[in-house]
């Protein structure tokens, strides 16, 4: 039973005491004997009641204060551990958020440093695009990727495998020419951009009829470069039976692969091979390691008969490393014989010393003498 449901109890037994003392009280019977004895009863009944309840109060007071106290202590407890597990998670919940801000950070100074490296593009890009608008700056930016090209893969200033500005004999002057191998010969790279009509033709915002036009001009320039080539740098007994067209845009080239077959056998027609930054590395690559082997077979003969050579200073060698080990051996018996007579000496002379002389002159040996 808890103490709230004694306390109740008590309340109402105290409440039917009371009730009955009044309507005893209301009905005038102090008169009788044995009333009078049932209210000296009740009033001693009333009193252990009031005594029990006031010890009862007490008790009870006691045990909810302690009670209490241990609620309160449990609730201290809870509320102590609650705590720290809270202080723990915003604690753990702080260190990374400050990591992750920390991380935000360095994310947005990488990106500004990208942002910065874009503006610097745009401003090279826009430098290029106002050096490409100009034809004769164009012709030397073709000329200058084709310059790196050549000195990358055969070195800088290598005259015996290319030149750069190379006059013909007819007065024309080649961007550059390779002294390749035969049957080859001299081959002739000139550098071409046709960029005006290329763009109209890929804009995509100019109109049907503008495209078309340009697409017809920018075959037009095409092959008039092709044949300015073919007509300039080919020569016969002179040059290679064919040249190079060299297109330092990728794009326009793929462009004229892709959808302009007729320029590539027109080209081929005319013996121009046409060629972007790409097809001209692999090219000359190729070139390279051709002109590679064929110095390396050009000192084939001289290996070899350097070879036979050493091969006769080495039988010679050999000769004469027997004859001296001939010798060695000879002397190295002469060595032993003496040594052997070395010790047979040594041996007199420990035999002589050791010896004793007697009153009769005689020489006594020891017994250990031999």
């Amino acid at each position: 039973m808890s103490i709230f449901e004694i306390i109740i109890i008590c309340l109402l037994a105290c409440l039917i005491i009371l009730t009955i003392i009044l309507l005893i009280k209301n009905k005038n019977v102090r008169d009788n004997k044995d009333t009078l004895d049932l209210l000296e009863r009740l009033g001693k009944f009333e009193v252990s009641i009031n005594k029990d309840f006031s010890d009862l109060k007490e008790n009870l007071s006691k045990e909810m204060v302690q009670h209490f106290d241990k609620v309160n202590n449990k609730l201290e407890t809870k509320l102590n551990e609650i705590n720290n597990k809270v202080n723990t998670r915003i604690d753990e919940n702080f260190e990374k958020t400050n990591k992750t801000f920390i991380n935000v950070l360095e994310r947005l100074s990488k990106i500004d440093e990208a942002q910065k490296k874009i503006d610097n593009l745009s401003v090279d890009i826009v430098s290029l695009e106002n050096i490409l608008t100009d034809k004769k700056t164009r012709g030397i930016f073709g000329e200058v990727n084709l310059y790196n090209i050549l000195k990358n893969i055969f070195g800088e200033k290598n005259d015996l495998i290319y030149k750069t500005q190379y006059k013909l004999s007819n007065g024309y002057i080649a961007d550059s020419v390779i002294f390749a191998p035969a049957p080859l010969k001299t081959l002739a790279i000139d550098s071409k951009f046709p960029l005006e009509n290329y763009r109209t033709m890929v804009d995509k915002k100019k109109s049907d009829l503008e495209r078309s036009l340009a697409t017809k001009q920018f075959k037009l320039d095409v092959k008039k470069h092709i044949d300015d080539i073919s007509s300039k740098y080919i020569i016969e007994g002179e040059t290679a039976n064919q040249a190079m067209m060299f297109i330092p845009a990728e794009a326009i080239f793929a462009e004229i692969n892709a959808y302009h077959s007729d320029l590539v056998e027109y080209a081929y027609k005319k013996r121009v091979w046409l060629t972007s930054p790409t097809t001209l590395i692999s090219t000359l690559t190729m070139i390279m390691m051709i002109l590679q082997n064929i110095e390396r077979d050009k000192y084939t003969s001289i290996i070899h008969e350097e070879l036979n050579k050493l091969g006769i200073e080495f039988g010679r060698f050999k000769e004469r490393f027997d004859k001296l080990s001939k010798s060695i051996l000879t002397v190295n018996k002469d060595v032993e014989a003496f040594s052997i007579t070395t010790d047979k000496i040594k041996k007199k002379f420990d035999t002589i010393s050791s010896a004793k002389v007697k009153e009769n002159n005689l020489i006594d040996y020891d017994d250990e003498t031999i």
